[in-house]
């Protein structure tokens, strides 16, 4: 059992001058000018400039260990080698440091801490509020995916099942607000339901390796036509439906496009490979289940990062109201 009988770290910014002193040698990409904090998210990540150009270090938090980040290096060398000769699709991709090694484990005062240097990808931030943009994602999606079935999962990795989009958040979001809450009886029969849904149409939907965060809008730069996609640290088989619905549910679309940009994605995609109207129809069903899966994912970072403050009961009544609007019970 852990002691707490001395000062004890949820979760560190590290120093930008200690990742320098720790990094700076061990990558051959000419000397460091400058090394900056460049952004909080589930992970930290640094912007650093060195004598040959722009790079981005990523610096996971300690829940991501090992084995993790070895599989998402796979799949994202495997794809890029995949996707050499696409002109719609491309991946981030990491730098092997001298000793051809893909990862630093660096001691955190929190515990161990990966740390993975990337290419800095050029291009725009696509928010994708016209038909053209996303008919070109779609195409791009399309390309990923069909990329994605001849990736082989070098070993074991959860799924994005309904244990993992469904089960874990409940278990996650009772624990913070307690069993006893009022809302508790409501969240069991939603997500009874949900998953009784969810599994009825699986058998009919496409199953595969999915990038698993494809918000479309946050992760993946446009050049031209193409578009550059990263942020793998999700990726694991699933339902298709699942990665198309988190671009379908992404928040920066005025409502009276969303369904005409919908279509257009569509076509895009289907101008590439097949989807389903079953799968398609199975989209909105997955979008209620990413946001449960993101409540979820609040709840697990309340402690460690954002703070409970904002967390209370206007945060838990949006969420089930949002849940009671689906009709879903």
């Amino acid at each position: 059992m852990q002691k707490f009988d001395q000062p004890t770290a949820l979760r560190s910014v590290l120093s930008p001058k200690y990742l320098e002193f720790a990094l700076s040698d061990q990558y051959d990409i000419g000397q460091w000018k400058e090394c900056l904090f460049w952004l909080r998210g589930l992970n930290d990540t640094y912007r650093v400039k060195t004598s040959t150009g722009m790079y981005i270090l990523r610096v996971y938090r300690t829940e991501v260990g090992e084995e993790e980040v070895r599989a998402e290096l796979s799949v994202l060398s495997q794809l890029k080698a995949i996707l050499s000769s696409s002109a719609r699709a491309d991946v981030g991709e990491h730098l092997n440091k001298k000793d051809n090694s893909g990862y630093t484990v660096l001691d955190a005062p929190e515990g161990k801490r990966m740390a993975v240097m990337f290419r800095y990808i050029n291009g725009i931030e696509n928010n994708l509020q016209d038909e053209e943009s996303c008919y070109a994602f779609g195409q791009s999606a399309a390309e990923l995916h069909k990329a994605m079935d001849q990736v082989v999962l070098e070993q074991p990795r959860y799924e994005l099942d309904t244990s993992f989009l469904i089960d874990q958040p409940l278990a996650r979001i009772v624990a913070y607000i307690g069993e006893s809450h009022e809302a508790v009886p409501f969240l069991y029969a939603f997500t009874q339901e949900l998953k009784k849904r969810i599994t009825a149409s699986s058998h009919s939907l496409e199953w595969g390796l999915c990038h698993g965060d494809m918000h479309g809008n946050n992760n993946a730069f446009q050049q031209g036509n193409s578009f550059t996609h990263y942020d793998f640290e999700w990726t694991a088989n699933g339902w298709r439906a699942y990665d198309l619905a988190q671009v379908k549910a992404r928040k920066r679309q005025s409502g009276e496009q969303k369904e005409a940009l919908w279509k257009a994605l569509m076509a895009g995609y289907r101008s590439i490979r097949s989807f389903s109207p079953e799968d398609e129809q199975a989209v909105d069903l997955f979008i209620v289940a990413r946001r449960f899966w993101v409540m979820g994912l609040d709840a697990a970072f309340i402690e460690s990062d954002m703070g409970a403050l904002d967390y209370g009961d206007d945060w838990l009544d949006s969420f089930m109201e949002e849940f009671r609007e689906t009709g879903i019970v």
